[in-house]
């Protein structure tokens, strides 16, 4: 089984997280589910910027608001989904006494929020309209 659906069937059941390794500081799992609650309020505030972006841009042109709108859900669900990942991971490792897992995934979603804004600004900028 490869390590991915591994972590994603701990998703839903994190007790048998406990089954590997030594009980770590608790200090470090709590700052680990600080974590994780920072990526889901990043992943809220993501969401609720896509609702907004198709609610009070009326008047943008539909293409625009969509593609901003999508972008901003799409990279919601991503951070959400990461989050729960990450903390599997971070949890297996620190039980097991390994490095904590390297991502990618925080500058991939700079990049991400990077460009939507930069399509947000060109918008009020040239104050396209539908």
């Amino acid at each position: 089984m490869s390590e991915f659906v591994r972590n994603v069937r701990l998703w839903f059941a994190p007790e048998r997280v406990r089954e590997e390794g030594g009980t770590p500081d608790y200090r470090f799992s709590l700052a680990n589910e600080r974590t994780f609650l920072a990526w889901l309020r990043t992943a809220l505030a993501l969401i609720g910027g896509g609702f907004a972006v198709d609610q009070f841009l009326p008047h943008l042109r539909w293409a625009w608001r969509t593609g901003l709108a999508l972008a901003l859900l799409g990279a919601g669900v991503l951070c959400a989904l990461r989050a729960v990942n990450h903390w599997v991971r971070c949890e297996r490792a620190m039980r097991r006494g390994e490095d904590l897992p390297a991502s990618r995934f925080p500058a991939v979603l700079s990049l991400v929020v990077a460009v939507v804004a930069v399509a947000m600004i060109v918008v009020v900028l040239v104050g396209w309209e539908g």
